[in-house]
């Protein structure tokens, strides 16, 4: 991206059971899963006997048309979105992993990070394992072989998991299976709908309503659900089990039509608006939201405070992945590119602009510059979350202190910063509050982990920040 300092999760999930046209299925549901991973993507079908491969760098879009998906025979298939965090980029790292052995073939997809990822590829290395990509997904693919369980595979897929440490939901299909597993944290979204007699897995279940499929249930933490010809099983690989999802797939990567266990997004978007303006009131003119994960909050904010909403803000959804500008001068111009400021509305108004969250702090700076030099006589910024201080681990591309605004800096240096006339983060509690939960991963924000963080622990270390 041009200007591009927000967050990213890493990836997607989509399969499909027992459906007539498979991967056109996969196709749709990708796409509805498109934000939460814009570098790669892939399907892998079968027809109970072969396997079909199709994936490459780009958009859904842009790696997928008639032809390829026509290639995709079956009434299986798996599917997934892909921004890469560990294990950097390439065509290797490309999910589904598709993986050949005698005792049966299989395809793999996986949505989140292994925290004990080198210790685990150093003992299968150690072992006779030879890595093909250098992704922490192909780790589980070697573990499962591993296990001397070939006559049963759903032990030999437990005790594999039960070696991974960190966030994970994987899509595991043979040629007559799928398993869906989660971790026992409960840290990544994976849920099931059904859909004509067949079965269909989501990261999120927006995509549900793409292929017309009707939401039947989460998959649990530590559980695995196996999906055949005689329907549903479950499987709990581990007894221990807590429903700590990530807050920012709350407030930040997820749809806000999606439901994360049993919590509408944009429901709680709104609700975190007006618990921000509860937490501190302020007189202005206009709310305007920062297109398009803060625009929930901000409406929230301005039913609350009683401040007209305004779209003092207009995306350019059309600005190219990778524009390349030749000079430093339009290289400053690139957040115009993709955002807009609507003089005649911000021109001599008092704004509280609202965001999702701040992590480097450029794009806020820019925002607020952009918005002043409109004409705003104020700008408040009010942040739909805690400040961020600490690296994640488990999929999203956070991973030094150096890059955290707020891990080095008070909330009154970074409004300066920025430029705010004052800055206003939500209080930890309130997403609590907010998502009527009792359990969330908050480590982005206080930096206590709910896993031990192995060879990441070590490395973030290196700044005595631990």
């Amino acid at each position: 991206m041009i200007w591009d300092s927000s967050l990213h999760e890493e990836c997607g999930v989509f399969g499909v059971f027992n459906c007539h046209n498979a991967a056109d299925l996969v196709y749709y549901g990708l796409h509805s899963l498109q934000h939460r991973g814009q570098e790669a993507c892939g399907i892998v079908s079968t027809d109970q006997t072969d396997f079909y491969v199709e994936k490459g760098l780009g958009l859904v879009t842009e790696v997928f048309n008639e032809t390829k998906i026509a290639k995709l025979k079956g009434l299986n298939a798996i599917g997934h979105v892909r921004y890469s965090t560990a294990g950097g980029g390439g065509l290797e790292n490309v999910q589904p992993m598709y993986f050949r052995h005698h005792t049966g073939n299989f395809a793999l997809a996986h949505n989140g990070n292994i925290v004990n990822s080198s210790e685990l590829k150093r003992y299968l290395e150690d072992t006779g394992s030879i890595f093909q990509s250098t992704s922490d997904t192909e780790i589980l693919a070697h573990l499962i072989k591993k296990e001397k369980h070939d006559s049963n595979r759903i032990l030999a897929i437990s005790t594999a998991l039960n070696m991974l440490e960190g966030a994970f939901s994987f899509l595991i299909m043979t040629n007559n299976k799928i398993y869906a597993c989660r971790d026992k944290y409960g840290l990544r979204p994976l849920s099931i709908a059904t859909l004509n007699g067949g079965y269909v897995i989501s990261s999120e279940t927006c995509a549900f309503e793409v292929v017309g499929a009707t939401y039947l249930r989460d998959v649990e933490p530590g559980e695995i659900v196996i999906i055949d010809n005689d329907g549903l099983h479950s499987y709990f690989f581990s007894q221990y089990q807590r429903h700590k999802m990530c807050a920012m797939e709350y407030i930040y990567f997820a749809r806000p039509d999606s439901d994360i266990e049993g919590q509408n997004v944009h429901t709680f978007r709104k609700e975190s608006g007006k618990l921000l303006y509860r937490q501190q009131p302020v007189e202005a003119d206009i709310v305007v939201g920062v297109p398009d994960s803060s625009l929930s909050a901000a409406i929230g904010f301005a039913e609350e405070s009683g401040i007209p909403y305004e779209m003092g803000l207009i995306k350019n959804k059309y600005i190219g992945r990778t524009f390349i500008q030749p000079s430093q001068a339009l290289r400053e111009r690139g957040v115009k590119m993709k955002l807009s400021a609507v003089t005649s509305i911000i021109k001599g108004k008092r704004v509280v602009l609202i965001d999702d969250s701040i992590v480097r702090g450029t794009t806020s700076k820019r925002i607020v510059k952009m918005l002043k030099e409109a004409g705003a006589l104020a700008v408040y910024v009010y942040i739909a979350s805690p400040p961020i201080t600490s690296p994640c681990f488990y999929g999203v591309d956070i991973s030094t202190y150096e890059e955290l605004i707020s891990a080095h800096k008070s909330v009154e240096e970074v409004r300066e910063i920025i430029g705010a006339d004052s800055l206003v983060f939500l209080d930890e509690k309130k997403l609590y509050e907010a998502s009527k939960r009792c359990e969330l991963c908050t480590a982005c924000f206080t930096g206590k982990y709910p896993t031990a963080l192995y060879q990441s622990y070590k490395e973030a270390n290196k700044d005595g920040k631990f």
